[in-house]
């Protein structure tokens, strides 16, 4: 049982999850329809994002690398929460080339730290052990932020314009950082919060041994930029559609999209964590990876705007199961190595690939064909990373309780 004060650190970390959720709803898929309803193009749009995500890329491990290192994991957190809202400003401000990448740059650059950070802290307050179930509940209250920001955002694009949706996502930096000072420094445990073996005195594995050695590591790692390179344009791309359209309702129908994803990670994320913990690691991915390719596929045959809207339950199957099972692959792999926020770095760097890729990718399809030849296109690399996982991926839970196990031995022999 965890004491009083790490539980009202924990309740403090969830509502966190949630206000930092609803900072960064608007700079995601609402970005793609704010920018086309300014009269940017589907390949000029690709190409600026695409160019936007390559530049943290070699950036994403060294930052993890730092997560593991720096003691004050708050104070970092805190950086990258008021730099992205400067982001948010920035965007709000102006929408010409110069000023859009400049603000994509800095947001991604907070990016590098805020995910990582968060996890770390987590892993920090509840241990190796706890990690499956919080960071699931973690989820479902950024789900949740995300369906409650979606809901205001409609409101405010729709009767003060989709500019506004960035303003409002800076405003709400102030109550995320309400949360984060509620969140004990005490309460996380440094050794935890980096995954190191507690059994030895200062114990971190190498880089190259955790990165190169593991066998397992590299796999997961293309498989997740594949992932992403399949899944990143997609909702960018039905925005990209629903904006060359009736421009007022652009911003609406593109919250109405988030809102149906968001409230199924909502209601299921906790469940996933519990479920991977019970069933594995493998058959969780492979269904959410086998959900990707079907929904790029229903995207072509789909006609209307309630039913591609509909369509968003399973983008919510497929990254509700991607965001949570895959940070605790990580934790798998590096449990005892010191190394779990580098290789989340590494992990980020596989994801940013792909997802950077994917709107060149799916913006070239559309341009030079259409939407529907974009999305099966999409669709065939989300089978290509289903088959890999199954081909050459091997479940981690069990190992992860062999390290467990002889975590405890290692102590009682300690003790004895």
């Amino acid at each position: 049982m965890l004491p009083e004060s790490k539980k009202s650190s924990l309740r403090a970390l969830e509502w966190l999850n949630f206000f930092v959720a609803d900072v960064q709803t608007g700079l995601g898929p609402f970005l793609a329809a704010y920018l086309a309803s300014s009269g940017w193009s589907p390949e000029r749009l690709g190409i600026l994002l695409t160019a936007c995500g390559l530049i943290p890329i070699a950036l994403q491990i060294p930052a993890g690398g730092v997560v593991d290192e720096v003691r004050g994991k708050r104070g970092l957190t805190a950086a990258a929460i008021v730099t992205i809202a400067a982001g948010a400003l920035l965007l709000a401000w102006r929408t010409s080339t110069t000023y859009v990448v400049f603000a994509q740059a800095v947001l991604a650059i907070a990016g590098l730290f805020l995910g990582p950070a968060l996890n770390a802290i987590t892993m920090g307050v509840v241990g190796a052990r706890g990690f499956d179930r919080q960071l699931g509940r973690n989820q479902s209250f950024a789900a949740g932020g995300n369906v409650l920001t979606a809901l205001l955002m409609a409101g405010v694009s729709y009767w003060i314009g989709i500019r506004n949706v960035f303003l409002f996502a800076a405003i709400l930096a102030i109550p995320t950082l309400a949360c984060l000072a509620k969140v004990r420094k005490s309460d996380i445990d440094l050794r935890d919060a980096r995954g190191a073996d507690k059994s030895r005195s200062d114990h971190n594995v190498g880089i190259f041994a955790v990165l190169l050695k593991d066998r397992v590591l590299p796999i997961f790692f293309l498989s997740a930029a594949l992932f992403h390179l399949s899944n990143a344009a997609m909702l960018p791309q039905l925005g990209e559609m629903l904006a060359h359209g009736d421009k007022r309702t652009a911003g609406p129908l593109m919250s109405a999209c988030v809102i149906v994803t968001q409230l199924v990670i909502t209601f299921t994320a906790a469940q996933t964590g519990r479920l991977a913990g019970i069933f594995g690691r493998k058959p969780l991915l492979l269904a959410g990876f086998a959900v990707l390719a079907v929904r790029g596929c229903l995207y072509t045959v789909v006609r209307g705007e309630v039913a591609l809207i509909a369509v968003q339950v399973l983008d919510g199957v497929a990254n509700v199961i991607f965001g949570v099972v895959s940070a605790l692959v990580v934790a798998d792999r590096t449990r005892g190595t010191g190394r779990f926020n580098l290789a989340q770095g590494a992990l980020a760097s596989f994801v940013g690939f792909g997802a950077a890729l994917s709107t060149t990718y799916g913006g070239f399809l559309i341009q030079r064909f259409n939407y529907n030849t974009s999305f099966l296109g999409l669709s065939a690399v989300g089978s290509i990373a289903f088959i890999l996982l199954f081909a050459l991926f091997p479940e981690t839970r069990i190992e992860t309780n062999q390290i467990i196990l002889h975590e405890e031995r290692l102590a009682i022999n300690e003790a004895d």
